[in-house]
């Protein structure tokens, strides 16, 4: 745990990605295949962020919240921008690892 998540209860974050994560929300990794083969969070879907403008409308039928991975967090945001702008709920959560580490 960080100082700032110590001295102020925790991230809101971090609890809404296990709130997601308990709901039975997605979890799309928008890095490419080759960086997913070498690792990533458990029933996470692939969908690098070159191509997720051709998902969008697959993604919009599931209607379900959608958590975002990448490496860093970059990619995972213009993501989340992307499926926000057709009106697909979604949570950047950054690096895939924090998925994995919060499952």
């Amino acid at each position: 745990m960080g100082l700032l998540s110590f001295l102020f209860g925790g991230s809101k974050k971090q609890d809404r990605i296990i709130e997601a994560l308990q709901a039975g929300a997605k979890i799309v990794d928008v890095r490419n295949p080759d960086e997913f083969k070498q690792g990533h969070a458990k029933g996470a879907v692939n969908i690098p962020l070159g191509n997720l403008g051709k998902k969008t409308a697959q993604l919009q039928k599931e209607n379900q919240l959608i958590i975002l991975c990448c490496r860093s967090g970059a990619r995972a945001g213009n993501a989340a921008s992307i499926l926000q702008g057709v009106g697909i709920k979604s949570i950047n959560a950054g690096a895939w690892q924090t998925v994995a580490k919060l499952q």
